[in-house]
This record gives structure tokens, sequence and C-alpha cells, in this order.
């Protein structure tokens, strides 16, 4: 497993542990074996000998880190790979923000040469895209709104913020990786992976005041107002990458039907249910 250490990667090892699978995990930093789990360092799997056979692969490090590990992956005999790229380079295609413009392109490239390598060399492919992932406190998505509504006691909404969002929750990405790599259906394609919700963004922020023990409290600012704001907020170092997209994105629809995951591996999503350990309490 490449990306192993990711939050969706923790859980893959503890789902893949607990059905007694043995796994090697790959990571940059020294990590410490388990009981089914044996760990190599990054890069070129010192650690791992180099003809050990390794078939069935779930990479969940960024999409276009993957031609990187190419090699390595075809001298231990790799024959299937699961791998995670996102939503976004559907979502973000109409953005003015070049870092958000450079996302798309890296996944969309990743994706090609993913399909491309597999396909020269004789290796099954599979890709999952998720949207918004959100759970354990580890995300990057549900733990900024908690920590925002923790400094400020209040949410910032920009317009009526009803674009509509389908949530997934990070235990149900891992279980698509972990049975797409054991499936017989998956070779070759790409599937969407969302939550089994549909809700609006403003809703969605609601919940996670409740989950809080809080009544949610909301403050409108007008989109106008937020982009004449922009131009001096840019002038402070740590809101120089905000933009007009982030905004317009609380109304804009975002939602992905996973009707061909469930049909091809049986993929079953939970609703949007928030415990004490997706927001910290």
């Amino acid at each position: 497993m490449l990306g192993a250490t990711s939050p969706v990667g923790r859980q893959v090892l503890a789902q893949l542990a607990d059905a007694g699978h043995s796994v090697v995990a790959f990571s940059r930093q020294p990590q410490q074996d388990g009981a089914h789990v044996r760990w190599a360092r990054l890069p070129g799997g010192a650690g791992v000998a180099a003809d050990e056979p390794i078939r069935d692969w779930i990479a969940l490090c960024g999409i276009w880190n993957l031609p990187a590990h190419f090699d390595m992956m075809l001298r231990h005999g790799v024959r299937r790979i699961v791998c995670l790229s996102s939503t976004s380079r559907f979502t973000k295609t109409t953005s003015s923000n070049p870092q958000e413009e450079v996302i798309v392109r890296r996944l969309t490239e990743g994706e090609r040469q993913l399909a491309e390598w597999a396909q020269a060399n004789g290796v099954e492919w599979t890709v999952l895209r998720p949207t918004l992932i959100y759970g354990r406190g580890t995300d990057r998505n549900l733990a900024e709104i908690v920590k925002l509504i923790r400094k400020l006691g209040f949410f910032p909404l920009f317009g009526r913020a009803e674009g509509l969002r389908q949530p997934v929750y990070v235990d149900d990405v891992a279980k698509a990786a972990v049975l797409a790599v054991f499936s017989a259906n998956t070779g070759g394609n790409s599937y969407n992976i969302s939550g089994a919700e549909v809700l609006s963004y403003r809703e969605m922020v609601a919940r996670i005041f409740k989950a809080m023990g809080r009544k949610p409290k909301f403050l409108g600012v007008p989109i106008w107002f937020f982009n004449l704001a922009l131009f001096f907020l840019r002038l402070v170092p740590r809101y120089r990458k905000w933009n007009a997209d982030m905004v317009q994105r609380m109304n804009r629809d975002m939602v992905f039907d996973h009707d061909a995951a469930r049909r091809d591996f049986g993929y079953d999503p939970q609703r949007f249910i928030l415990r004490d350990v997706d927001v910290g309490a």
C-alpha cells in the first residue's frame, strides 16, 4: 500500500488487518510494524526484498505521484492497483484560481498516466474519485469548519449556501478501496465514491454545530461584499490563497451518484452522521 499514513490509509490498514490480510505498507518515515502490517521505506522500498511478489496494490497518495513508483511496483510483479483520485477534477474545472487549476491538471494527468502505464504492462487498474471526505477529525474539510466554529462561535455563509453536497465518511472511502482491490469487476474502470445523503452546504454546517453541542449560528455575508473585501484580505499572508471561487462553491451543486460502485463491488456508504470523534468532542 502507498499512502498508508493518510487518513484513508489508516482506515484501510485497520480494515485489512481485521480481515486477517498481510500488508506491506510504504512510507517515507519510519513506522512500527504491526501484527498484520510490515512497513517499508520510500523511495525504493527499503526493507522489502526486491523480488518479493506483491500483486495487489492500493495507492492512496496523490495520483500524480504514482509514476515515480511505477518501476518499483513492476519489480514486485504488480497485477492489480486501486488508486485514489477526486471528484475535484470535475468540480474545479471552471476555477479561476491558478492553484486549483493545477490540482485539476494533476488529477487528470495522473489518471491518464496510470491508465496508459497499466495497459502497457498488463496491470488491472481502478480509480476511485471520492467527494468531500470527512470524519475522525483528520480530514481537511469538516475539521476546518469545526476549527472556525470553535474560534468564532459562528460560521460565515456567502449567499444562500444552498449548493448540494454528498459528503463521504473516511471509513467508507477505505471500504471502497478494500472492496475494489478484491473485486473481479473493477478493472479498467473509474468510480465516483460519495456518501448516502445529499444535503445543502448550509444544512451540512448546521449538523456540525449540533454534533458539537451548539445551536447553529450563521453570519450571512453577501457575495458582492466578500468580493470587495477580497482585495484587502489577500494582502494578509494567511489569506493570500483565498479566491472568489471558494465562496461561489457554497452555492454550487457537487453531487455524484455512486450507482456504478454499488453495482460492481457492493459499495454501500453511510448517511451524514457525525460522532464525537468526528468533531473533536
